[in-house]
């Protein structure tokens, strides 16, 4: 067994280098823009807020821990989005970073597309009100049901993963009577600086169907000869959390790359490329996330500059933002549970949550921020480890941060950029309740996906 593997889970405390931590703020009180969402302040008596709603009555109302959204950044950012990407680009919500109903229904109002990737979100969706003419439908392993359901549905593009999809999906397709539009995703050989669980277009992973060997080519080639599917364009998507778009570039260059081969084979010039998405936000200070108008107009350049040097018409753009525009619209609100010092190491600070709320530290080594949010206050800083109250010595929700000297139980402290992943990959680990999906706007606040309950946990356990 490797030494930094261990049967209950990663040992983090005994593997962590010196000083592979920041100094402290200047200011522990500080709430950092890029980090928070946008209608986040902190009070005159020190208590922070969100949509004008102090967190203490939050807490109060919906209990800890729990994800609290900013409707108004949601939407703002969706809004942001859709005006970068106007005229000749398409944006659809990458919907597993977080998909709930009264989530597709604000995609709706402002205008975005959705793309889904089973049969569960799908159905979301479609119940929500979604028109499926909009909506994507991805996935490496669709089950015939889910295409079924998808193609009666009248979803406007299926994203082929595989040769054997290629098949499922045309058989289907033709049963039902229906000539369906499809993309095929293609993996390009570039491989994101991130890690390497979320890194997909590497050609050692299960995504796609590689360009190497011709094997893209081919894929192209059979849609083309099958009536049932009407091959539309070409996805691709290089990775998650990237702030650089020289990935993008390489990416274009191959994929439309591809697209000449098919217009040289077959004549056909395909109307459409799928860059996918991965756009990185802030999750600490150190991160600095490029602007949607940015990374459209860099995006429009790499595809212009690499269709006009292979002779072709420059097809249009689809980008898939659900990190981009979810993440920093929501954070975790946790209450302080039980303070342990380690002298000359650091203080752990457990808290009501953990790894069953937010598993991305432990899956991904992921790095988040974390601010006393009950109270503002001027101790020292404390070098502190945010931890869950999972068994587990994995069960780490903030690996290195500074919280002030002071900090007590029953204080609460929040976790920004928490609205991608964490509740969508939540758990009943030790059979923890998952927490609530709280919408705060305008003073307001109401819950849209409600907390777990014992009896919820019950019912599902049939004896």
């Amino acid at each position: 067994m490797s030494r930094s593997a261990h049967p209950a889970g990663p040992r983090y405390a005994d593997l962590l280098p010196e000083g592979h931590y920041t100094a402290p703020p200047a200011d522990l009180n500080h709430l950092d823009d890029k980090v928070w969402a946008r209608t986040v302040a902190r009070g005159d008596d020190g208590v922070v807020t969100v949509g004008g709603i102090e967190v203490t009555r939050l807490a109060e109302e919906f209990g800890t821990p729990a994800y609290f959204l900013d409707e108004a950044d949601f939407r703002a950012r969706c809004r942001s989005w859709a005006d970068a990407f106007s005229g000749d680009a398409d944006v659809f919500y990458a919907g597993k970073a977080f998909l709930s109903k009264a989530v597709v229904r604000w995609l709706h109002e402002e205008g975005l597309n959705l793309d889904v990737c089973s049969g569960g979100e799908l159905i979301t969706a479609l119940d929500a009100g979604m028109p499926a003419e909009r909506i994507a439908f991805h996935g490496n392993n669709k089950s015939p049901e889910e295409i079924e359901r998808a193609i009666r549905a009248g979803v406007g593009r299926i994203v082929l993963d595989s040769f054997q999809e290629i098949v499922r999906v045309a058989h289907i397709a033709r049963g039902l009577g229906v000539r369906q539009p499809v993309l095929i995703r293609v993996t390009v050989g570039v491989e994101a600086h991130t890690h390497e669980f979320i890194a997909t277009a590497h050609e050692d992973q299960k995504f796609g169907i590689p360009l190497a060997g011709g094997q893209a080519a081919e894929a192209a080639r059979r849609v083309l000869g099958l009536d049932s599917l009407e091959l539309i364009g070409i996805h691709s998507h290089i990775g998650s959390q990237i702030f650089d778009t020289s990935g993008f570039e390489v990416a274009a260059h191959r994929v439309i790359g591809l697209l000449k081969e098919i217009r040289d084979e077959h004549g056909v010039e395909l109307p459409e490329i799928d860059l996918g998405g991965g756009l990185g936000i802030a999750y600490t200070s150190a991160d600095d996330p490029r602007e949607p108008h940015h990374i459209a107009k860099a995006l429009r350049e790499i595809v212009t500059r690499e269709c006009e040097s292979a002779g072709l018409r420059v097809p249009r753009i689809s980008v898939e933002p659900g990190r981009a525009i979810v993440g920093p619209t929501a954070f975790t609100l946790y209450e302080v549970g039980t303070i342990k010092p380690l002298e000359g190491l650091r203080t752990y600070v457990s808290v009501d949550g953990g790894m069953s709320d937010n598993i991305r530290t432990a899956l991904y080594d992921a790095e988040y921020s974390v601010t006393l949010v009950s109270r503002a206050s001027d101790a020292a800083p404390m070098l502190s480890r945010v931890v869950g109250k999972h068994c587990e010595s994995g069960d780490i929700v903030v690996k290195d941060a500074f919280l002030p000297a002071d900090l007590a139980p029953g204080d609460l402290i929040a976790v920004p950029a928490t609205g991608a992943y964490c509740r969508s990959m939540a758990s009943n680990y030790n059979h923890a309740l998952r927490p609530p999906v709280v919408a705060v706007a305008d003073g307001a606040a109401r819950v849209i996906v409600r907390r777990e309950t014992e009896e919820d946990l019950l019912r599902l356990d049939v004896g």
